[in-house]
């Protein structure tokens, strides 16, 4: 099958869908890869890996009109013009935007968004969202040690002890939990909040202590199990207490690491403007929700302005909206890699067109849009 990997042109995205470790392998399964030039540049890979990989070196014309069509982010308009109808796209699709779905169906695509496998044990290999947040909470804790105007470990000195640094973690999801362990590893003194009390074991193994809130009802208790691995709303009582808890912890915190979204809907405010200016001068917020509170602006803190590192208050915000960019060869390896398991369901070995088993979970969960019509429902 020919199988194109064009180069993301999304402002920033310095991510590729195939690497040539993965193209290596669709090669050897008979498949002819195409890979614009310079599509992995940005992700330490060389044009050069690619052809050494089997790879043809091509333009983004040649690419995007492959019969399959391996991408990280949605296709612009540009793009879509430049696609064949009735071909494949395999890619992180934003399942709840209504108006680029009916846009992938207008073209005539067959498009997956992997984002929108189930939290199940069998599509773990392929679940993009947890590899990418992994490395999205390591690179917040770097980020907010740099912008923090002093140590995260302990020092005793002969000139005097440098106290460790207290850091807050509000979201134990993936992202939530690898913040926690780097800034362990960092000598940080750790506290994280969420609402499914079943992280309180993984947050204390790791090394810090778990911010409780009782639940005094049958539904706040319900609520806070979640669903398929996500966190649901929680009753406005149990927030109002737990906001209480939380504004104690970030009142006396050097660094605050939010991490909190529920998929579909606005990122919960976690951190208000108050609590922002009780914050010591030089504390330091990294807002992993930035841009997707309410209305699209703010992120789990109001104050929190999308690409950019603002200081309100005396306290520095980091509002970077992607950070698994930031480390494109490790978060790349990582994507190509869920991108192969996934075709692995949809490309079974010798054959040569795309296969959609409706009857296996994980793909009919993926598929999108087929036959111009959208599937499934933003």
């Amino acid at each position: 099958m020919l199988i194109g990997v064009p180069a993301e042109s999304a402002a920033g995205e310095t991510r590729v869908a195939a690497t040539p470790e993965t193209v290596k392998k669709l090669v050897a399964q008979g498949h002819t890869l195409r890979v614009q030039a310079g599509a992995g540049l940005a992700a330490s890979a060389t044009d050069a890996a690619y052809q050494a990989a089997g790879a043809e070196v091509v333009d983004a014309a040649a690419a995007l009109a492959c019969a399959l069509v391996l991408k990280v982010r949605s296709p612009s308009a540009a793009e879509l013009a430049l696609m064949q109808p009735g071909s494949t796209l395999v890619g992180m699709l934003n399942p709840f935007d209504a108006a680029g779905l009916q846009a992938l169906a207008q073209a005539g695509l067959t498009a997956f968004a992997l984002e929108a496998a189930p939290r199940t044990t069998r599509a773990q290999s392929l679940d993009v969202l947890s590899s990418q947040a992994n490395l999205a909470g390591y690179k917040a804790v770097l980020l907010a040690a740099n912008q923090y105007q002093r140590l995260f470990p302990m020092l005793m000195t002969a000139a005097g002890t440098v106290k460790a640094a207290r850091v807050v973690i509000l979201g134990v999801g993936v992202a939530g939990l690898q913040a926690i362990a780097t800034a362990k590893r960092l000598g940080a003194v750790i506290e994280a909040s969420d609402v499914r009390p079943s992280v309180k074991e993984q947050v204390e193994s790791l090394g810090a202590k778990f911010i409780e809130v009782p639940y005094e009802t049958a539904e706040e208790k319900e609520a806070a199990e979640g669903v398929g691995g996500y966190a649901r709303p929680m009753p406005p009582s149990w927030l109002a207490r737990q906001q209480v808890e939380v504004a104690k912890r970030v009142a006396q915190a050097d660094v605050v690491i939010s991490t909190a979204l529920i998929p579909g809907r606005p990122a919960p405010q976690l951190i208000s403007a108050a609590m922002v200016q009780s914050m010591k001068p030089g504390s330091v917020i990294v807002d992993l929700a930035a841009g997707k509170g309410e209305g699209g602006v703010g992120g789990n803190c109001p104050l929190t302005e999308a690409g950019r590192t603002v200081q309100k208050h005396g306290v520095f915000i980091i509002g970077e909206t992607n950070l698994p960019a930031l480390v494109a060869a490790d978060s790349s390896a990582l994507y190509a890699r869920n991108v192969l398991d996934f075709l692995k369901l949809v490309l079974p070995k010798d054959a040569t067109t795309v296969q959609v088993p409706l009857d296996d979970d994980i793909v009919a969960a993926c598929l999108m849009t087929q036959g111009g019509e959208v599937r499934r429902k933003a």
